[in-house]
């Protein structure tokens, strides 16, 4: 009769614990709530590298995350950053404080969708401009299994595509041309107007309301060959709510 009545309890219990993972309200997050990652990356077929990195909040806002971000152990100053009150990622883009990145819509319920869409122009010394659009979709639950443990979480899918415009560049050859005994250097120059390049995007986060934050991530950015260039993945160890 014991045995039963403590499956009945733990049948209970796991009913409202599926019904937050199926909903999730924004993260409640009070200063010293304390995240550890191992966080890993890959550029290109031989570049890669993997830290283990601590987020600890310092105050929280109804509109904004203010956090320090520093390699475990590490004795250097930490970095002090902000992020929006969803985890969104926010940088200048042409002189504008803009959302680049979005992994959460809260609430968050199965099926729900959002877009992120910016242009930037001139990035870097090579593109005039750069366009960004990304669709994410709340997929469902997933069991996920991470260095903290197993978690049932939200799953967050995104999938983009970039477009850039390549800045204007100029060519120059040059050949020797003997004539008669007279030796001459030619050069020729030629200007290559705007070009355009394109690539793909996928994204994925893994939440978990008790948690507070994503138990994993994982981000790939692919080039116009069809060929991923970078994939930055990151993997909870451990976690701490302030004051505890």
């Amino acid at each position: 009769m014991k045995k039963i009545r403590a499956v009945a309890m733990l049948l209970s219990l796991a009913v409202p614990l599926s019904a937050i993972a199926q909903s999730a309200s924004a993260p409640d997050v009070k200063p010293g709530d304390t995240w550890t990652y191992t966080s890993t990356t890959e550029k290109g077929p031989s570049g890669w590298n993997q830290t283990h990195e601590q987020v600890t909040v310092l105050r929280a806002t109804s509109t904004h995350i203010y956090f320090e971000s520093k390699p475990v152990g590490s004795t250097q100053a930490p970095r002090e950053l902000i992020a929006g009150a969803d985890w969104s990622r926010e940088r200048s883009v042409n002189g504008t404080d803009t959302v680049v990145n979005r992994p959460f819509a809260f609430p968050l319920s199965p099926g729900k969708t959002w877009n992120v869409e910016y242009a930037e122009q001139h990035p870097n010394r090579i593109f005039a401009l750069q366009k960004w659009n990304s669709q994410y979709r709340v997929v469902g639950t997933e069991t996920v299994e991470v260095p903290a443990g197993k978690f049932q979480a939200i799953k967050i899918e995104s999938e983009g595509d970039w477009l850039a415009q390549l800045e204007p560049r100029q060519t120059v050859t040059q050949a020797t041309q003997v004539e008669q005994g007279d030796t001459a250097m030619i050069t020729h120059a030629q200007k290559i107007g705007p070009v355009q390049a394109t690539g793909r995007t996928y994204k994925a986060f893994w939440y978990v309301p008790e948690v507070g934050r994503w138990v994993k991530s994982v981000e790939e950015y692919y080039g116009s060959n069809g060929v991923r260039n970078e994939r930055y993945t990151t993997e909870l160890e451990s976690f701490k709510k302030g004051g505890q």
